[in-house]
């Protein structure tokens, strides 16, 4: 049932969030309240909240990395985890380097990296054609270049060899465990963005397959995983060539596996 405009007090708003399980309601409704642009705005964004959308899509942006991301309906939403790939990559650049960002949803990671390390040359790439019109808006033409593609294949061929960050948040949750996500993403958000096969690993086992190729000597590859599969992931970059280590944080729950081909093959 909607509410009417005029019947929408915060608490009103807060009640009828915590009603269907929102566990931060007040900041939700904080949230809503101040991005809706008049009375009738806002009674939609909290029916489709209520209606089980997330936040981000009703918003229409998520907090990221201290950036604020435009996400589109039907585009992955940026975790807060991933920050802290931001953040190794960040410490393993500088400004000036060729980053790739690999799977980049609505190219929060690009963004945020050219945010911290401008000027850079930044590409990013990702299948979905939603992800791209919305990484487009995040990364505009003067910051890098977003195209649309499966991995690699729509990069440009000059960049072989001169990647110094390759970055990729690639759909790493075993099919059978998509079930168990909560509604959220399970339902609103592209299955290709979460789908890694059978045991998650599938599309990292695709990156890491053609990273040497296109990583500078001395580049890195920085691939977010769970810190179940880390190990696994750690043996795939050693099997092709990049000395491997594992960095997590526990405040996020963030793993990621990082990646370094030698300075001399």
């Amino acid at each position: 049932m909607s509410v009417s405009p005029s019947l929408l007090p915060l608490s009103a708003i807060v009640t009828r969030l915590r009603a269907v399980g929102c566990v931060f309601a007040e900041d939700e409704a904080r949230l809503l309240a101040t991005t809706a642009r008049t009375p009738d705005e806002l009674a939609a964004m909290v029916d489709r909240r209520v209606a089980g959308l997330p936040l981000e899509h009703v918003l229409g942006w998520a907090e990221f990395h201290g950036l604020r991301i435009a996400v589109d309906p039907g585009v992955f939403v940026p975790r807060r985890r991933t920050e802290f790939l931001v953040d190794q990559a960040v410490g393993l650049a500088r400004p000036g380097s060729v980053v790739v960002d690999l799977c980049c949803g609505s190219g929060a990671v690009g963004a945020a990296l050219g945010a911290a390390l401008a000027p850079i040359e930044l590409y990013a790439v990702d299948i979905e054609p939603a992800a791209v019109r919305c990484a487009r808006r995040n990364i505009p033409a003067g910051a890098g270049r977003v195209y649309e593609g499966d991995l690699y294949e729509p990069l440009p061929a000059a960049l072989r060899g001169r990647v110094d960050v390759l970055v990729a948040n690639a759909p790493y949750v075993p099919t059978d465990a998509i079930r168990l996500l909560p509604p959220e993403a399970r339902d609103h958000e592209p299955r290709v963005a979460l789908d890694g096969g059978a045991d998650g690993l599938d599309v990292q086992r695709r990156v890491l397959a053609g990273a040497a190729q296109w990583l500078a000597p001395g580049g890195h590859l920085l691939v977010e995983t769970s810190e179940r599969q880390a190990p696994h992931t750690a043996e795939t970059f050693a099997r092709h060539g990049l000395n491997a280590r594992v960095a997590g944080c526990e405040e996020l729950s963030a793993t990621v596996v990082i990646g370094t081909r030698p300075a001399t093959d």
